[in-house]
């Protein structure tokens, strides 16, 4: 619950959160703090673009009381700015 935090499903592969940080970071680059007109009252610009590309929230499947994933999915909070503190919501909808 933060504007520039994500949530989402993949796979947890270790080569794949390297890719994910290297193609953000080519498509909104952090520095030079310059480019970005929002970087007049914070320098975090660059966060708030990636939260976009990324969303904000999931939606899990559960069957028989377990998450129903594929083999490698995990769940994945990813923070690109860091500097609050965060809360998780969690709603659950169904029988």
């Amino acid at each position: 619950m933060n504007i520039t935090a994500s949530v989402f499903i993949n796979d947890d592969e270790r080569g794949l959160h390297n890719d994910y940080e290297k193609w953000l970071e080519g498509i909104a680059p952090e520095k030079p703090y310059s480019q970005y007109q929002h970087n007049g009252f914070e320098d975090n610009a660059d966060a708030h673009l990636k939260r976009t590309i990324m969303g904000r929230e999931t939606v899990v499947a559960i069957t028989n009381g377990d998450l129903d994933f594929g083999t490698w999915e995990q769940i994945f909070y990813f923070e690109f700015d860091g500097k609050r503190d965060k809360r998780v919501l969690i709603k659950i909808i169904g029988e």
